[in-house]
């Protein structure tokens, strides 16, 4: 059986049990929560909960963040936008997408007055190589015009500004940010702006880049916090996915996709 066999039969395994379904919806709600809060909103014991919560991290279906000496759990999309990708989106994609408009209506109409938070955003991927060469891959110019179709133009060390050129010879710059955290090859924290100069102002958002390697491969974990309406995380839930696949490919074979991935979100909407 191959690698990728093996883990979509994790991922059918883990949504196949309730409870797992039941966790991850809570995730859904409210993303980022402690294995406490996780037992106290669904009153089960510690030990079952731990049970259930390693299966879906073994299906990368929850992927965990460490804050001192807390462990936050986040719904990694991954799996499952692939599994939709491949099984569901190519078929009856106008009636589903129309199904699906009536009921997010019907929802944003019965929630109206209830309030809202947007989540946190976290994407995992994981990619053949070292962890210098991902560290390089983010903040290398060059490499980042190739991959994202802007370059990140920084010297990267804490407190420097940093900016998010358009590659395709105007220079545009699309968003601003500071770096707050840098630790080559291993963590990158920066803040991520892409409304400056707009009034009303608002405050920037954080993303998180964390580089995990263990022997031949990495695990990136990137965290978008901090987000200032569910407009910004719809467009990152899109965006995130297709940046790091083109990034993966770089890295892995040398080249990017044959065509720029968030073009097919485009091509499809």
């Amino acid at each position: 059986m191959s690698p990728e066999a093996t883990a979509v039969d994790l991922v059918f395994k883990a949504l196949a049990d309730p409870t797992r379904r039941l966790l991850l919806d809570r995730l859904r709600e409210h993303n980022g929560q402690t294995l406490r809060e996780l037992c106290e909103r669904l009153d089960m014991a510690r030990q079952s909960a731990t049970q259930h919560l390693n299966a879906l991290e073994q299906a990368a279906l929850v992927t965990v963040v460490r804050r001192g000496r807390e462990r936050l759990h986040y719904l990694n999309p991954a799996p499952i936008h692939e599994i939709q990708e491949r099984w569901i989106s190519e078929f009856d994609r106008p009636r589903l997408r129309a199904i699906n408009a009536v009921k997010n209506q019907a929802e944003e109409y019965a929630m109206s007055d209830a309030p809202t938070s947007v989540p946190t955003y976290v994407y995992v991927t994981y990619i053949r190589a070292s962890a210098e060469q991902v560290w390089r891959a983010l903040t290398d110019a060059d490499l980042t015009a190739r991959y994202w179709g802007h370059a990140n133009v920084s010297d990267w060390r804490p407190g420097s500004p940093w900016e998010h050129r358009r590659a395709d010879g105007s220079d545009v710059v699309d968003v601003v940010g500071e770096v707050i955290e840098a630790e080559p090859p291993a963590r990158l924290v920066v803040t991520f702006d892409d409304a400056a100069g707009t009034e009303p102002a608002r405050k920037a958002s954080v993303v998180t880049f964390l580089i995990e390697p263990h022997q031949d491969i990495v695990r990136l974990t990137v965290t978008h916090e901090d987000l200032p309406n569910q407009a910004m995380h719809d467009g990152i839930a899109q965006g995130w996915p297709a940046v790091l696949a083109n990034l993966k490919s770089l890295l892995e074979t040398g080249e990017v996709l044959p065509q720029a991935p968030w073009e097919m979100h485009r091509a499809h909407a």
